[in-house]
């Protein structure tokens, strides 16, 4: 039976498990507040839940190396921006004790990431991982290194972005970046890899003989081999990163793996004096070019790595351009409609068919 008592303003808890005593500050001057966590340790304790005052010094470095960690085991693609979520709570959260992230102080770093231009998509991703983190310290650790979840609220995302390369920005924009990364450029404008698969590309992967780049399961997003074919611009691409080989990654600098390249990214951009795009904008514009060149959609979407058809949907995306060609069309299908007709009325087109009859059909 547990006990409740008082240390100057601040009531302490008292309680046993497997006969030793625990004493435990409940960190309020409110005895039913105290109740609370009395009646919560007594029903962890019974539960076999309760793992000891241990959990009381875990901190937000505990939960980051716990999800890394599920990361690895399960051998998950996106490793580096599971790293980069929480580069961004710990740049808020520094190493704090975990029991000290309420939702009260999640709502102030959520306010302070909104404030530095961060997209709530992006702030939703770090939320996600902090959510999952205190999961695993939870549920699948054993024994648990926190007691609970703290409500995490989402935010509300906007709808997915519709940006496209034209061909004139995507020559710009070539024309600006250094030549490590000019080469990447390419690829991502040709066949709508994504960043990780051509960043990660290894000779190993690359038939010069056949013409081909074989992306194996465990290197792809959707755990499914697709073989590419180079031809023009995109094989004479990979055959000038053959002439500056160096180590074993396809696309490199000075020999080795490029990782970050958001700066020159930027900064091309700034110099082209065009609005910024994204990276993955390149995914959506190959899809695109690809439709329009008359490819099977089938075909693409083996070509870009699209598992299923409503995310290929989303990368597919009509924009203002595809709306004035079709404006044209119909506009041009109307008038063409009118002509004939003039021309019927006219008598300068003459047929078995009666006027009347055509205007009947």
């Amino acid at each position: 039976m547990g006990s409740i008592y008082l240390r100057g303003n601040t009531y302490w808890i008292k309680y046993y498990s497997n006969g030793k005593p625990y004493r435990e500050s409940a960190k309020t001057d409110k005895e039913t507040e105290a109740k609370r966590l009395l009646k919560l340790r007594e029903g962890q304790i019974q539960e076999g839940k309760f793992a000891g005052l241990q959990i009381n010094k875990t901190r937000l470095k505990d939960l980051k190396d716990g999800f890394l960690a599920d990361y690895k085991i399960k051998g998950r693609k996106s490793l580096e921006r599971a790293e980069i979520c929480f580069k961004h709570l710990e740049d808020f959260f520094g190493n704090c004790k975990v029991t000290d992230i309420t939702t009260s102080w999640i709502k102030e770093y959520i306010n302070k990431k909104q404030n530095e231009g961060l997209s709530n998509g992006t702030i939703n991703r770090t939320l996600a991982a902090l959510k999952r983190s205190f999961t695993i310290a939870l549920k699948e650790t054993y024994p648990p290194i926190v007691t609970h979840i703290p409500y995490i609220p989402m935010l509300k995302e906007a709808n997915p972005r519709t940006g496209f390369f034209s061909h004139e920005e995507y020559l710009a924009i070539l024309e600006k970046l250094p030549s490590y990364i000019k080469s990447v450029f390419k690829m991502a404008y040709f066949t709508g890899m994504r960043k990780e698969e051509i960043l990660g590309l290894k000779w190993e992967q690359v038939n010069l003989f056949d013409k081909t780049i074989t992306l194996e399961p465990e290197k792809t997003k959707n755990n499914e081999a697709r073989v590419l074919y180079l031809t023009g611009e995109l094989l004479e691409t990979i055959l000038e990163q053959f002439n500056n080989k160096k180590g074993d990654y396809v696309f490199h600098r000075n020999g080795h793996k490029i990782e970050d390249f958001r700066h020159v990214w930027r900064k091309a951009f700034k110099k082209a004096k065009i609005p910024e795009k994204l990276f993955h904008d390149l995914r959506r514009t190959a899809v695109r070019n690809m439709i329009r060149s008359g490819i099977p959609e089938k075909v693409a979407m083996m070509i870009s790595g699209h598992k299923t058809r409503s995310i290929f949907d989303r990368y597919n995306i009509v924009d203002e351009t595809d709306l004035k060609v079709a404006a044209i069309k119909i506009s041009d299908y109307h008038r063409e409609n009118e002509e004939m007709l003039k021309k019927i009325e006219m008598g300068t087109i003459t047929g078995t068919i009666a006027f009347s009859e055509y205007r009947k059909a």
